[in-house]
């Protein structure tokens, strides 16, 4: 029997890329599959498919992670069967520009420092302290190769993953001495709407990012995920690193023509 069978599994930004295969690869082993993400017409059709392929118990609601009243109350509010989270997976962030730090746009540095650290944090206080009382749960945090290594362009966004990585750390410090676990899955070249967003809409300048080379896939990520959640109690994966093959850093990587 599946070890994540009848656990609440939470994910954050659960409506394209990652988010949706979190959501696929838990109902497939039979968790209780909680999503949440701003464009709520997304969770609803992904909500029907998990239902319909997987028998998955599976609810959803509309949430901008940006916004702690927002989070406060929609977890909060959850119905009594959905509240005892067992996994939350902070996957919800995004990038926007890839301009050099002078010539930013403002609403873009906002955008990702909100969604990126800000939201965490926000999801974070609201669900850990009902898995410290019940004495159980597992935080896995998406973050990022940019939170290793900057890169040209990369300054905000990159910054916002370093958050990431350090915030992991230190929760990991509060939380020693009770039985939650808490992880980082940290992703190289990942082909989803991860460029389209960067670029404001650009697929031409979104295509180049992947253009000659085999990029990860959302499941690809999504199996690391499900694989930290599903060691046994006294196994903490703490941090993954994942590239794609042929990718050595951050900006090294091999394209075939």
């Amino acid at each position: 029997m599946s070890t994540m069978r009848d656990r609440i599994v939470f994910i954050t930004g659960a409506s394209s890329g990652i988010g949706r295969s979190c959501a696929r690869v838990f109902a497939r082993e039979g968790a209780k599959v909680l999503m949440a993400a701003r464009r709520a017409d997304r969770l609803s059709r992904i909500a029907d498919d998990l239902r319909a392929e997987f028998g998955a118990a599976v609810h959803f609601f509309a949430l901008d992670v940006r916004f702690q009243p927002d989070v406060e109350r929609a977890l909060a509010s959850l119905p009594q069967d959905w509240q005892a989270i067992d996994v939350l997976v902070n996957n919800a962030g995004l990038s926007r520009g890839l301009d050099k730090l002078h010539e930013g746009l403002l609403s873009d540095w906002e955008e990702m420092i909100d969604t990126n650290i800000k939201g965490l944090l926000y999801v974070s206080k609201a669900v850990i302290p009902g898995m410290i009382s019940r004495g159980r749960g597992h935080i896995i945090n998406l973050g990022s190769i940019a939170g290793h290594e900057v890169y040209p362009g990369g300054n905000v966004y990159c910054a916002t993953k370093a958050a990431v990585s350090s915030l992991t750390r230190a929760l990991r410090l509060d939380l020693v001495g009770t039985p939650l676990r808490v992880s980082t899955v940290d992703p190289g070249m990942v082909e989803t709407e991860f460029s389209l967003v960067r670029f404001h809409g650009d697929n031409e300048r979104a295509a180049k990012v992947y253009h000659g080379l085999q990029p990860l896939t959302p499941d690809d990520i999504a199996e690391t995920i499900l694989f930290c959640a599903s060691r046994p109690p006294h196994v903490n994966i703490s941090e993954v690193i994942l590239m794609p093959q042929a990718q050595a850093a951050a900006t090294v990587v091999c394209r075939k023509s």
